[in-house]
């Protein structure tokens, strides 16, 4: 965007014949009210300020890793508002009308709001925000619904800016305000969602600073690495994001962006890890047999990564089932319809995840854990095995699916006795009631339809309707309903083809000719004159041999 800001004023002094000299001297001009006839000679100090403030936002991103670049920055910002108040005065003339007066103040509050941002000065930065966002939403009241859909998506990009530095001066409420604004975003403006993210890490930021040690199952760990005092001051708030989620995309990217980040603090933790090679390898101590604190953080972190995963495979497994009712009632063209083979994939993730609950390092003792984990487990095996049984009664295996409806049956009872004093532990998880009472409805017609399957004239008595499994090539002469000829697995030809037996190439071995003595030909061939130096001695004294 800087290169374009450039590359338009050139153009702009070109077409205005407002060039600053020529190419030996530089000679200054600005841009008077006398001048004024063309608007265009107000977008030559639109464009400045642009440009500099597109180079303060390119220094910003390259300020996280070479800090110096924040003076350069600031430089540039102040640049920035220096063309605009240029703007500003000049768009006071009686020569420009009272809505690019408007924009141009607004514009001006902007950029102030900006300055003042960088340099924290939080009272007057919001300020400047609140005159920019009054000015937009006059705006926006006074003109088109067009028009005002521009000034209504500037009001949102400087509402969290705005909310922020009421939490810097000290209104509390500001940061529940931006989790919802977060919420509000729901993905679709990258912009507005990223400039959110980074504000409340911001926040988070100087709350960990209080932040000294958590507590799980029991044992008070010490929380010494900002970055987990960070993921874990937000993660409560990050489940209630997810909780109040309006739609699944915004609940699958908070998903996201909360596994992400806990990554991150896991990371953080390894690193804290690999200094202390003995404390890894030996983590139990002496007396107490507990492992060591740092590896029950470790332990407390990999256990909130492993439990959201579970949480969002079984969100996504519950839309899965949503679609799957939703295609048994109107089958829809041209999209890939959900199978219950993609829900029992998700169900073996969240079983791989349980497996790797129970064997975090520190929660090998605690029975109680154990036992919950054991219990979530058969929940998810029972359903796991109803959507290989519904995946078998799609292809009429009858007695295997009737089998499995069996195997879920057996899961369920064991959960419902083994639930005891862990039931509140098991709310989050689906009602196993629920799972045995459908399946009973999904047996009974299972078994009516095996029945009516085994006494179907048209599968047993029509020859025309019967499927011998040879591919089209072989059954030219025979007349045979195949659906499968309309369908995309349409069986025309065997591939590969199979072998066949070919003649062999003959082979001849010549037996005579070990046999067959040939005449001498020594008569008939010339012997040739040694040589050599031997040779041409004997050739000068008349030797012949």
């Amino acid at each position: 965007f800087r290169g374009y800001c450039s590359r338009r004023l050139r153009r702009l002094r070109k077409t205005l014949n407002f060039k600053m000299g020529n190419r030996h001297k530089f000679t200054g001009k600005k841009v008077t009210e006398e001048i004024l006839s063309d608007n265009r000679y107000l977008l030559l100090i639109l464009m400045d300020a642009e440009r500099a403030w597109s180079y303060a936002m390119q220094l910003k991103q390259e300020a996280n890793t070479e800090p110096r670049k924040r003076f350069h920055l600031l430089s540039r910002l102040r640049k920035a508002v220096k063309h605009a108040e240029e703007l500003e005065r000049l768009c006071e003339s009686n020569r420009v009308d009272a809505k690019t007066k408007l924009e141009a103040q607004a514009y001006m509050a902007y950029l102030t709001g900006m300055l003042r941002f960088e340099h924290q000065e939080w009272k007057a930065a919001m300020e400047a925000f609140n005159k920019c966002k009054t000015i937009y939403e006059k705006l926006a009241n006074a003109f088109t619904e067009e028009q005002a859909v521009l000034y209504n998506q500037r009001v949102e990009e400087i509402s969290p800016n705005i909310r922020y530095c009421a939490y810097n001066i000290g209104d509390q409420s500001a940061m529940n305000e931006l989790m919802q604004m977060r919420l509000r975003s729901g993905g679709t403006e990258g912009l507005l969602a990223e400039k959110l993210e980074a504000l409340i890490t911001q926040t988070r930021a100087k709350q960990a600073a209080t932040m000294s040690e958590v507590e799980w199952r029991g044992r008070t760990v010490p929380v010494k690495i900002d970055k987990v005092r960070i993921f874990l001051l937000g993660l409560a708030d990050n489940e209630a994001a997810i909780a109040q989620a309006e739609n699944e995309e915004t609940k699958e990217r908070l998903f996201e962006s909360l596994l992400s980040e806990c990554r991150d603090a896991i990371q953080a933790v390894r690193e804290e890890l690999k200094p202390d090679q003995k404390q890894r390898e030996h983590s139990l101590e002496n007396d107490s047999g507990k492992v060591s604190n740092i590896q029950y953080l470790h332990s407390y972190l990999t256990y909130i990564k492993l439990s959201t995963a579970i949480k969002r495979n079984e969100s996504m497994a519950k839309s899965l089932q949503k679609a799957l009712l939703q295609q048994q009632r109107s089958d829809e063209d041209g999209k890939r319809s959900p199978r219950p083979q993609d829900l029992i994939r998700l169900y073996d993730i969240i079983l791989q995840n349980l497996v790797e609950l129970t064997q975090l390092p520190g929660l090998e003792e605690d029975k109680n854990f154990q036992k919950e984990t054991g219990l979530k487990t058969l929940v998810y095996k029972a359903y796991r095995c109803f959507f290989i049984a519904q995946s078998y009664v799609l292809v009429k295996k009858w007695s295997e699916a009737l089998v499995l409806y069996e195997r879920v049956l057996k899961y369920a009872r064991e959960v419902q006795s083994g639930a005891g004093a862990h039931r509140n532990s098991l709310k989050e998880l689906p009602d196993v009631q629920d799972l045995i009472t459908q399946v009973n409805a999904e047996k009974y017609s299972l078994q009516a339809a095996a029945i009516l399957d085994a006494n179907d004239p048209h599968e047993t008595e029509s020859p025309s309707q019967v499927k011998d499994g040879k591919p089209l090539s072989e059954r030219f002469e025979t007349f045979c309903l195949d659906p499968s000829l309309v369908s995309k697995q349409v069986s025309l030809v065997h591939f590969p083809p199979g072998f066949q037996p070919i003649p062999c190439k003959p082979l001849f071995f010549d037996l005579a000719l070990n046999h067959v003595a040939f005449p001498p030909l020594e008569d008939k061939v010339e012997q040739k004159a040694k040589s050599g130096l031997t040779g041409y001695i004997k050739g000068i004294f008349g030797f012949k041999s």
